[in-house]
């Protein structure tokens, strides 16, 4: 198995580049920043997430230039935030990605579009949804970088190809699950960070465990409802069990934990923060604030009910009032 190339550079991608190099793996690793390649190098560690996990630098090859870590790697594994992607993409050469695999680690919606990064690629690369490939939790980087047990599932339509990739990650605190639902558990992610976002504005607004149970829940089911609609909608046979971990798992840890930037910044529109002045104080990517609006837009077609995903949207880009609209979404929950 030939190199992979790692595009992206924040806490996502420096944790899974930890399981690979940690596999005793080659990787090519592009960062848009020379300066920080340099400081990397120096101190064997990324200068700006996940700055206390240490890599053996001789693995790795660092690059600043997307084409180069593309060209000379066999799996390209991206992991920039959605809406970064075309501009780390788009100035390629369409036939660049010709014999790669590629596997995604994004988990969003490519907003210009309002796409999967899987769409984008087909649109812009021809790129075969057969060589398509997922990684999706439930985990956060903090915890596979600190070595704590976490589980991983790897999606795509070609399970022999799933099982080579997943056996590149596989560690003794990282378990990997195969999943052939490569569409749904896209979706899935998306959805999830609707809901940490929505999760973290009922804490804002001090709403208590017993709440935030009750709306979990709601949410999860809303989730299934969604995807089982896709699902139709695609007529791809499929029947996945919509509460094992890259749904409902990943559903669960996105909403409770502190380390969910969907949730830090919920809480913070929950107290009263503007989105604008959230995202400030963020200072990082909030994956649930482009993709309330894309999954309204696209539910537009498909007539899901999803009164959640819904007041969300319209809390964060309508201007409605969090503290109202939670007290309507109190009367839809069951």
């Amino acid at each position: 198995m030939n190199k992979v190339g790692i595009v992206g550079s924040g806490s996502w991608a420096t944790a899974l580049a930890k399981l690979l190099t940690d596999n005793h793996l080659a990787v090519n690793w592009w960062f848009r920043n020379s300066r920080n390649i340099a400081l990397f190098g120096k101190h064997g560690h990324n200068p700006h997430y996940l700055i206390n996990t240490n890599f053996d630098v001789s693995k790795i090859t660092f690059s600043d230039s997307v084409p180069f870590v593309i060209e000379n790697s066999e799996i390209v594994l991206i992991a920039t935030p959605s809406a970064f992607v075309q501009n780390a993409l788009d100035e390629l050469p369409k036939d660049i990605f010709k014999n790669k695999k590629i596997l995604s680690a994004v988990k969003g919606i490519l907003p210009d579009k309002i796409e999967l990064l899987n769409d984008y690629l087909a649109r812009e690369f021809d790129f075969p949804l057969n060589h398509y490939f997922t990684v999706l939790g439930p985990c956060h980087a903090e915890e596979v970088a600190a070595e704590k047990l976490s589980y991983l599932t790897f999606s795509g339509i070609d399970g022999e190809e799933v099982q080579k990739i997943a056996a590149l990650f596989h560690t003794s605190y990282l378990n990997t699950r195969i999943n052939k639902d490569v569409l749904g558990v896209q979706y899935a992610a998306v959805l999830k960070n609707i809901y940490a976002l929505g999760a973290g504005i009922a804490h804002g607004l001090d709403y208590g465990d017993n709440f935030l149970s009750v709306f979990i829940a709601n949410a999860s089911d809303e989730m299934a409802t969604f995807l089982k609609k896709l699902s139709l909608h695609k007529n791809d046979g499929l029947n996945p069990n919509y509460s094992s971990s890259v749904y409902l798992g990943d559903l669960l840890v996105t909403c409770y934990s502190l380390y969910s930037r969907n949730r830090t910044f919920g809480t913070m529109i929950g107290k009263g923060y503007s989105v604008k002045v959230a995202q400030l104080e963020l200072n990082m990517i909030a994956e649930g604030y482009n993709a309330s609006k894309c999954i309204y837009n696209i539910n537009q077609h498909l007539s899901a009910e999803m009164p959640i995903a819904k007041a969300i949207y319209h809390i964060l880009w309508n201007n409605f009032s969090a503290k109202e609209t939670f007290a309507e979404i109190e009367n839809v929950l069951h």
